[in-house]
């Protein structure tokens, strides 16, 4: 199956020494859900930049669409719809003036129907006739979303797309972009909001100082990185940890009403078992107990700061 993105041993460096990408090697398929995670500066816009043919790369090969991006510019770029982090809009023009434009852009001809139904889809039909400049921001960038669809491209790339934008939207958005990838868009995502791509990625790339450390299906992600906690609601307060517990991976709340153990996810649970043997031995009794998994938050952390 070959991969709507395709990068080899791309490379970026600036006059000055500066290396924004060192030999990055990425293949995203079609009709997926990508996430692109990372710290400020480790090179997410840049990678994105030198896709999108606005930033020139320093060696290395990158085709969109199976087109190379500097031999077949024009397919390349005719197969990506941009949404950028900063919100550029004609803030004069009118919302069906605007997105129509952007289409004509690309040499399409016009054709009001993919027009109208991306308007629609986007909750944006009502204002096709509103001025930009007179749209909220969340708005603005359905504008903006409109715009890099106007064309009919098959890779979608959205940096940071909810950036600015309520809570509410923000879910708005998610609903949207997975009807996108029902009809067979492949979306590219980069977002500082981990709960963004835990709720919508189908694969999670991260990225840290120019180099890409980890890309993984994000459920193989969890299980593999994540840890489980179990929680132990005391009937009565302890003063320290058992001796016979002391082996085991538990520790002791600071009021002494919780036995608090952590064990990987993806290792089978007799441990547990033996630890509740251990507590009725003891005649350690317990009200209640409670189990968490380590969310993509807490994994993404520990791997960019590994």
């Amino acid at each position: 199956m070959q991969p709507d993105i395709s990068v080899k041993h791309l490379n970026k460096s600036y006059q000055g020494g500066f290396q924004a990408l060192k030999d990055v090697n990425l293949d995203i398929y079609s009709g997926e859900i990508f996430a692109l995670l990372g710290p400020n500066g480790a090179g997410k816009t840049t990678l994105i930049s030198i896709i999108c043919g606005i930033v020139n790369k320093t060696d290395g090969e990158v085709k969109a669409a199976g087109y190379d991006i500097v031999r077949n510019y024009r397919q390349a770029r005719e197969a990506i719809g941009l949404v950028p982090q900063e919100l550029h809009t004609d803030s004069f023009e009118k919302v069906w003036d605007a997105v129509s434009f952007s289409r004509g852009l690309f040499g399409k001809p016009p054709k009001p129907e993919h027009i109208e139904k991306v308007l629609k889809d986007l909750s944006l039909w009502d204002k096709r006739n509103n001025r930009i400049m007179s749209l909220s921001g969340g708005m603005k960038r359905r504008v903006m979303i409109a715009k890099a669809l106007s064309h009919e491209p098959r890779i979608l790339f959205l940096d940071e797309p909810t950036a600015g934008v309520d809570v509410e939207l923000r879910r708005d958005m998610w609903e949207m972009v997975r009807k996108l990838r029902e009809n067979g868009t492949t979306i590219i995502l980069t977002t500082h909001y981990i709960e963004e791509a835990e709720e919508m990625a189908d694969r999670i790339g991260v990225i840290r100082e120019g180099k890409i450390i980890l890309v993984e299906e994000k459920n193989q992600l969890m299980s593999k990185l994540g840890k489980k906690e179990l929680r132990l609601h005391l009937q009565q307060k302890l003063d320290k940890v058992p001796g016979e517990l002391t082996l085991e991976p538990v520790e002791l709340s600071d009021d002494g009403y919780q036995l608090i153990y952590t064990f990987d996810a993806q290792e089978q649970q007799a441990g547990v078992a033996r630890l509740l043997r251990t507590l009725g031995d003891l005649g350690i009794e317990y009200r209640d107990l409670q189990t968490r998994e380590s969310s993509l938050e807490e994994i993404f952390v520990g791997l960019v700061h590994d």
